[in-house]
């Protein structure tokens, strides 16, 4: 038996998020570009509360100040609009308030707008939040924003995306409809990434998310959270975390997902903190560590950072 859980609406093209008809005196959560860059002028909400002051690697303290800053405030939803960031928080504060969950990516790579997944730190170290309450009710994926986003941008998000879609594949948590969107999204996703077909990598990241939000994502995740809490971007991270974690699981993707890493040079990432210390950090992470289909022990851990600091192959 398995089980599969999405939005109940997804709305997917082209200006669909212009288009869309946005209930009235809603909570809007998003970063500080939200307005230079204009996205709510974009959508045409003008009745509405703006919260814009999400971060990168946002903490679990932000969500708490959104609640307590609103909780007297009579909103009708909360939009989760920008990267992940802006939409995990959104989606871990509209199950806390118990309000409807409207997600708009303006980045390509997390698939949070479709999973039950919210990703916090936690007293500085990033945690995953898996519950149904944090589903979206509509996720409206539109290729528009994707147009402007710099070059950066789109290579960390693409390979997020490719990273999460490949360890999904692999999860001993996956069921034939999984694995079938998950390399569904991956065959969408390398053709995106290595043509720079930009409409192809915004709908591989939204199979993506519908394929590995349903099973999880494995040691690559688990490794990079520790490089993340270093100030790493997460899709430069997982650039080389899900490359090892590939090998060390004899994936069938390793030698795909090593051939897009070195299309889309990135440069090399370095742990400063104490492997044994990051090591047993990363062993607590039994929600990723759990589905891994080989079983790693504490110095498998340390002999992968060891190689991804010293291995200068890539």
């Amino acid at each position: 038996m398995f089980k599969i859980a999405q939005p109940a609406s997804i709305i997917f093209g082209k200006h669909s998020a212009e288009e869309y008809s946005f209930p009235e005196n809603c909570l809007i959560i998003t970063s500080k570009g939200a307005i230079s860059r204009g996205w709510l002028e974009y959508l045409k909400i003008n009745d509405c509360y703006v919260f814009d002051k999400v971060e990168p690697n946002p903490g679990i303290e932000i969500a708490e100040n959104i609640i307590s800053e609103f909780e007297k405030s009579k909103f009708s939803c909360i939009i989760g609009l920008g990267g992940g960031s802006s939409m995990d928080v959104a989606k871990f504060v509209a199950s806390k308030m118990k309000k409807l969950k409207i997600c708009i990516p303006t980045t390509f790579g997390s698939g949070s707008e479709v999973t039950r997944i919210s990703v916090l730190k936690v007293n500085g170290n990033k945690k995953s939040f898996h519950d149904d309450s944090q589903i979206a009710d509509v996720a409206i994926v539109d290729s528009h924003f994707i147009e402007n986003s710099p070059p950066k941008i789109i290579k960390n998000s693409a390979i997020d995306a490719a990273a999460q879609c490949s360890e999904g594949y692999d999860s001993k948590n996956g069921n034939p409809l999984t694995k079938f969107l998950c390399n569904q999204a991956f065959e969408l996703l390398e053709e995106g990434i290595l043509k720079m077909d930009r409409e192809k990598i915004v709908l591989g990241s939204l199979i993506s998310g519908l394929g590995f939000g349903n099973c999880s994502t494995t040691l690559g995740h688990a490794l990079s959270y520790v490089f993340s809490n270093e100030g790493y971007s997460h899709g430069h991270a997982l650039s080389f975390t899900t490359l090892y974690a590939h090998e060390f699981n004899s994936s069938r993707f390793y030698h795909r997902f090593s051939n897009i890493v070195k299309k889309l040079n990135f440069s090399k990432i370095n742990l400063k903190q104490d492997y044994n210390e990051a090591a047993e950090l990363i062993l607590t992470d039994r929600k990723h560590l759990d589905n891994n289909p080989k079983q790693v022990s504490k110095q498998d851990v340390v002999s992968l950072l060891e190689k991804i600091n010293t291995d200068n192959s890539m």
